[in-house]
């Protein structure tokens, strides 16, 4: 144009709505004076920016949500019946979401861990959350990820999360200054899919947009659009060597699914837009090696312990007694609160109380086995998750549970690729089984495990029980010959790791576990396991003299503890009537008492006859642990009990715990104060006392005067003792001892 004076220098350009300019450019010119761009952006009052949509648009994304809303806003469960689904809002729950890599011994640690172990450390600093608001933040540099990898395992909720994200963005709640459009893949619903599809076809197959109006958005303004693609894990992208796949050169061009969905994933198509894939841990290596830049990688844990209790209580959003009954009998089962850090199995568990409780309230006191828990998993993922497996399903368990079996006899969780690959063929997609990267100086290795050790131990059980008559007699027989002998022996303790596997074998013996197995998935559980199991309980329980009081013992608390626990897990009435019909004396002092323990023991006391002695000392009883207990402390004839934290709003607890007309050989430890008179009443009550101790703030004229006359009048008493916690100027002592022989105190 060359050199220009002041004179106005007009350029007009115009276009139809919708359509697309480039501006003008003035290169090799001298200007003089002032320079002016002015864009008019026709039918618009706001001042123009690079986001702003044409009227056609805007009205289109409107659109597109309401239609997006109506289709997210109810899910359906794996059970449902037709027209039976669920407002997603009320069952969806945060889950835990880390944004870092976890080393080995990190991982190893967690898998090990139980229970409140596993819940505490989550709740720690180190698994800091990051919300799905926050995926497409700036980093610590200023750039904002291109592609987010949401990895998670099997079941913790991947897919429910990528729903609940489409509803949120619909309805104005997430996303909204970032994405105008954002389009579901449903990868296996994509592997349903044949022939060639350009990606404005892929995207047509699953939303309810038409082509033309989708190439209209991906035009426009791609840097305003978000691609969910949720489960690449199920890709047959995600398994294959695509390096020699030839890419689509735009949108509208017909390719293979593979190689359209390389090519966005990449950044050949679109390379302005945004991904957000969810995926197994599986995938998660080939995923990076085809991702454009940058790129971020998440990680779904499950459910914080929180979060669990959060789950209950919408499910049982109708009943706040049921949903109270149901969070506390699963609370007191470590192995199953513990497996409830995942999304499904929090599901199974609501759906199974729920069940049982319609069709009998009576049994509501009686939550299903650990064992019936992991084969109703088991069987969801199989049914949802396997569909792609190339063997079945008999062989595919068989596989796991020997690869389980080598780990738990060399009390390893990890494994490297290749004593994977030596018994699991494709492990990468079998979805009871994690995939990560470890750092090994310069490399990289692969290792393996199971998504917990309890699912290493059932896996393992369920091996033993589908081996032929033969071998399942022999291994049982060597599993269970080194505990008939003392707990103390060494080879006992040798194999203590291994008791979760007998007690996952009594639950595969259960008829309605073992049934269950049979119709749905062809596996027939060795007939001659129960009959072995239940010889060998039967000996144990004769063994132990059981009609005689004992002395108790850690060991001893230990071995009775066991067998309590695989009685549970048979859930049979008659045999458990069998087994219990001669056992009266059960001393477990000495033996520290969890939540769980005091729910087995509940549950195995019901089916005895009598119960002469109770023997509770020394076993970290609490007034709530009691409370679980109370229905078979009640039907003791004698009982023998040592509290710990007991507070004056507990005394009421312990007295009704205590029932009446039996005979009160030592009651020890409850901090007692200002509830001293209720519970001396009581105790005139007991036909037979033998020993009381207390402890108590203050120890006053007036309370040592009721406890000389409770001493006085009370021919039955051996010895009673009070110890004040804090000296004080308002106590007569700091320590009261009266022992009582034929009638004279000493």
């Amino acid at each position: 144009m060359g050199e220009m004076g002041e004179e106005a220098l007009s350029v007009s350009v115009s276009a139809q709505t919708g359509g697309h300019i480039t501006a003008p450019v003035l290169q090799n010119n001298i200007i003089h004076g002032d320079l002016t761009f002015t864009t008019i952006v026709s039918g618009g009052s706001n001042p123009p920016d690079t986001h702003t949509q044409s009227p056609d648009l805007t009205s289109l994304s409107l659109k597109y949500k309401e239609l997006v809303k109506s289709e997210y806003a109810y899910v359906t469960e794996y059970n449902s019946l037709p027209g039976e689904d669920v407002r997603l809002t009320d069952r969806y729950t945060e889950l835990l979401i880390i944004q870092r890599h976890r080393d080995q011994s990190e991982r190893e640690k967690e898998i090990r861990s139980r229970g409140e172990v596993l819940f505490s450390a989550r709740d720690s600093e180190k698994y800091s959350n990051i919300s799905v608001e926050q995926f497409f933040s700036p980093d610590d540099h200023g750039l904002i990820p291109k592609a987010v990898v949401l990895q998670g395992n099997s079941g913790n909720g991947k897919s429910f999360t990528a729903q609940k994200i489409m509803l949120d963005w619909a309805s104005g709640k997430l996303y909204a200054e970032n994405f105008d459009f954002i389009f579901h893949l449903k990868c296996k619903e994509i592997n349903q899919t044949s022939g060639e599809m350009s990606l404005v076809e892929l995207l047509r197959y699953n939303q309810s947009l038409t082509p033309a109006q989708i190439t209209q958005t991906l035009q426009h303004t791609p840097e305003r659009v978000l691609f969910l693609m949720d489960g690449f894990d199920e890709l047959r992208l995600s398994q294959d060597d695509m390096s020699n796949l030839p890419l689509p050169p735009d949108v509208q061009t017909p390719a293979s699914p593979e190689s359209t969905l390389k090519a966005l994933l990449s950044g050949r198509l679109l390379p302005e837009s945004f991904l957000l894939i969810t995926t197994r841990s599986t995938a998660t290596d080939t995923l990076s090696k085809l991702l454009k830049k940058p790129k971020q990688f998440t990680e779904i844990m499950g459910f914080s312990e929180g979060r669990v209790e959060e789950y209950f209580r919408k499910f049982f959003k109708d009943d706040q007694l049921l949903q109270t009954q149901a969070y506390e009998h699963v609370k007191a089962n470590e192995t199953l609160f513990t497996a409830c850090s995942i999304p499904v199995i929090c599901w199974i568990i609501c759906t199974v109380f729920r069940e049982k409780y319609q069709d009998d309230k009576n049994t509501i006191n009686y939550l299903d086995t650990a064992t019936s828990i992991y084969v109703d998993f088991v069987s969801t993922l199989l049914e949802h998750h396997c569909q792609a497996l190339s063997h079945s399903v008999p062989s595919l368990l068989r596989s796991l549970g020997q690869l389980a079996e080598r780990g738990m006899l060399k009390q390893q969780v990890l494994f490297d690729k290749k004593n994977v690959s030596e018994t699991v063929s494709d492990p990468a997609k079998i979805p009871f089984l994690c995939k990560f990267l470890v750092k090994r100086r310069i490399h990289q290795e692969t290792m393996f495990s199971f998504m917990h050790l309890s699912f290493q131990e059932f896996f393992t059980a369920l091996y033993y029980g589908l081996l032929t008559e033969e071998e399942s007699q022999r291994v049982v027989r060597e599993l269970l010959e080194p505990l008939e002998k003392s707990w103390y022996a060494q080879e006992s303790k040798n194999k203590q790791h291994l008791l979760p596997v007998i007690q996952f074998l009594c639950g595969l013996s259960n008829k309605e576990v073992s049934i269950s197995l049979q119709e749905t998935h062809n596996l027939l559980v060795s007939p001659s396991i129960q009959a072995q199991l239940v010889e060998w309980i039967c000996q144990v329980i004769k063994k132990t003299n059981t009609r005689q009081p004992f002395l108790g013992n850690h060991a001893g608390g230990q071995s009775k503890i066991f067998i309590f626990y695989c009685l549970y897990e048979f859930h049979e009435e008659e045999f458990l009537r069998k087994a219990m019909e001669s056992w009266e004396y059960f001393n477990l002092s000495f033996y520290p008492l969890r939540r769980t323990d005091c729910w087995v023991l509940q549950y195995c006391l019901h089916f005895c006859p009598r119960i002469r002695r109770i023997s509770f000392r020394h076993c970290s009883l609490t007034p709530e642990k009691l409370k679980i207990l109370q229905p078979a402390v009640c039907r003791s004839e004698e009982l023998d009990l040592g509290l710990e934290n007991v507070s004056d709003d507990d005394v009421g607890v312990l007295v009704s715990a205590l029932g009446e007309g039996k005979d009160l050989i030592y009651l020890g430890s409850p901090e007692v104060d200002g509830q001293l008179d209720a519970l001396l009443s009581f105790l005139y009550s007991v036909p037979e006392v033998l020993e009381v101790t207390l402890i108590m703030r203050r120890l006053t004229e007036s309370w040592a005067s009721k406890i000389f006359s409770f001493i006085q009048t009370c021919p039955t008493l051996q010895g009673f003792s009070a110890t004040v916690k804090k000296n004080s100027n308002e106590s007569l002592c700091s320590f009261l001892r009266v022992g009582v022989t034929q009638g004279d105190f000493w």
